[in-house]
């Protein structure tokens, strides 16, 4: 059972696709929205902006995760990703699963095409055999001595 309501979640799709607009893509002219709930119901909202130098460029679905965290959130329920992709959903990158995932392996992904349609999966779904912020708790072996390097 979800944490939010349809109409929620229909709100998150047309945001999603609203944010499209916002898109800073000069170099790929592939436009893509995000909108984020958060736990206590708050929407953050993302788009990609890309530069020049491409690995700068930041995705929309981070974009939107990094406003919400530098307001305070920590806790999301669901976020919805849009594309102009005609067939098909819009499906988050390997960098922004990793990035889900950090908040989270039980929360949904919206992934959404032009017509509003879209499907749901969960953070886990998305990237399997994740690495989360408890792995760096587990127990490892004991640190090896640098002796002999500078």
């Amino acid at each position: 059972m979800s944490e939010y309501t349809e109409d929620q979640v229909q709100q998150l799709v047309k945001t999603s696709h609203e944010m499209k607009k916002m898109s800073y893509c000069p170099y790929s002219n592939f436009p893509v929205g995000a909108a984020l709930l958060t736990a206590d119901g708050t929407v953050f909202t993302g788009c990609n902006v890309e530069n020049a130098s491409y690995g700068l460029a930041i995705c929309a679905e981070r974009t939107a995760i990094v406003k919400a965290v530098s307001e305070g959130h920590r806790k999301f329920k669901a976020i919805a990703i849009a594309s102009d992709l005609k067939d098909g959903v819009i499906v988050p990158c390997g960098a922004c699963r990793q990035f889900l995932v950090e908040f989270g392996v039980d929360w949904d992904v919206c992934m959404t095409k032009p017509d509003m349609t879209y499907e749901v999966k969960k953070t886990k779904e998305l990237l399997p055999w994740c690495f989360v912020p408890t792995d760096l708790q587990r127990e490892r072996l004991p640190s090896r001595s640098n002796a002999g390097h500078s």
